[in-house]
């Protein structure tokens, strides 16, 4: 084990996982630890075990002991909107009066320098705030905000993925790309921050109504020539979004088939909702291994419909779970599995807490193909850490003086958790709250 004098030790009660849990027996696939330890260096995880095991190991590290609270990895956030800071909590539409009425006007403030470089600031503030480490963030059309996103995320040294949106139709003027400047600019892009530092980059055509063929067409391209690159965008989120994306492409078999055509799909395509699905689309989703993307506080806000993730896994589809703030109402990832629980409960779908806590973090990590770097507490990967206070209200404190269980803390953390419940969140060994 390699001694530097920037080793700093975490000692508290450590939850970390290996693989998806059924329910707190299958032990094999999750470790807890009561008296636990985290050694952190230039960025890493050096160690992680029992604190009489580890501490010996680093005599000169600086502990920080955070008993009695709950040590994790880093949630992870793989679909939320950068521009939306300020829309969060719009009163009442449906996606696409939504978008128009709240979401379009906003993200034209986004051509100012001035103002991404502020909204970033706050955007990454209100991440670390509720624990989230890493997300994957939808910026808006101009090539400005996404440099602003990727700037402040190098500064702050996080694990990010984001994208300047590509949309040349269907939205305000000042909002709107061509297909070349949006293929041009994402080029730039990509050369500018992708793989640099902690930062990928995501093609990101917004959603099939906002491009024409020939966006979509480009966009495509971007992915061949770009295949470490993410893709992002939206899909099936609500059944007037796929009516008129019907009338654009009336050749498309289906939503799915749009983004088909143009070679849109694959392991590293993140399509947000996926809702109201056809046989047909599920079965190119499987063949594809795109990944859906869960988005429950956005799904109930705007009344678009509750997603199937058991129907789903059931052909071996791996779904990640996301807040999409600013339509998602809260950047909790603990208030989105509170959430999500409901919407499954609804459907006869069970999510034991110990899965729910594995999917925002290893489960979205593993989404993401990111699990060697992030999700999990493993030495070797990146120092990204949450600590968690299950007592943090006196509401909190009240129910957990008759918890039993890691499971019944872990549920009672995602049912009245928020930022509140968050005491510590380091990233890349780096102390986040003040």
């Amino acid at each position: 084990m390699t001694r530097t004098s920037r080793q700093t030790l975490l000692r508290g009660r450590i939850l970390d996982f290996h693989a998806e849990p059924v329910d707190e027996t299958d032990r094999d696939a999750y470790s807890y630890i009561e008296d636990g330890a985290i050694l952190m260096a230039d960025g890493l995880i050096v160690a992680r075990g029992g604190f009489d095991d580890v501490a010996p190991c680093a005599p000169d590290a600086t502990v920080i002991d955070h008993r009695p609270h709950l040590l994790m990895p880093g949630f992870i956030d793989p679909h939320i909107h950068f521009p939306q800071v300020q829309v969060i909590a719009s009163w009442g539409a449906q996606l696409l009066d939504w978008l128009n009425n709240y979401t379009f006007p906003e993200e034209t403030r986004f051509a100012d320098p001035q103002h991404c470089a502020e909204m970033a600031g706050h955007f990454f503030d209100l991440l670390t705030a509720h624990g989230t480490t890493t997300a994957v963030a939808f910026c808006s059309v101009h090539k400005s905000s996404a440099d602003a996103f990727f700037a402040e995320a190098a500064r702050r040294n996080m694990r990010m993925i984001g994208g300047k949106v590509m949309m040349d139709r269907n939205a305000p003027d000042g909002l709107r790309d061509t297909p070349q400047t949006g293929y041009d600019e994402t080029k730039s892009l990509i050369a500018e921050w992708h793989g640099k530092g902690r930062a990928y980059y995501a093609i990101t055509p917004r959603f099939a109504i906002t491009s024409t063929p020939e966006q979509l067409e480009l966009a495509g391209a971007l992915v061949a020539e770009h295949p470490d690159c993410y893709l992002q965008t939206h899909l099936s989120e609500n059944h007037d979004e796929i009516a008129f994306t019907a009338e654009l492409y009336p050749d498309a078999p289906d939503y799915l088939g749009v983004y088909e055509k143009y070679g849109l799909l694959g392991p590293k395509a993140l399509l947000g909702h996926a809702i109201h699905l056809k046989p047909r689309e599920i079965d190119v989703l499987a063949d594809t291994q795109s990944k859906p993307v869960f988005c429950p506080t956005s799904n109930l806000f705007l009344g678009s419909g509750l997603f199937d993730n058991d129907g789903l896994r059931a052909r071996g589809i791996e779904n990640a779970i996301a807040t999409d703030v600013g339509a998602g109402t809260s950047y909790s990832m603990l208030h989105t599995l509170n959430e999500g629980y409901k919407i499954l409960q609804l459907q006869g779908q069970k999510q034991h807490p110990l899965r729910a806590f594995h999917w925002i973090t290893r489960g979205n990590a593993s989404v993401l193909g990111l699990e060697d770097k992030i999700g999990t507490l493993a030495p070797g990967s990146e120092a990204d850490v949450v600590v968690l206070d299950p007592c943090a209200t006196p509401a909190m404190a009240l129910r957990m003086a008759r918890a039993a269980t890691l499971s019944e803390e872990l549920f009672i953390l995602q049912t009245l958790g928020d930022d509140r419940a968050v005491a510590q969140v380091y990233v890349a060994g780096a102390a986040m709250k003040g």
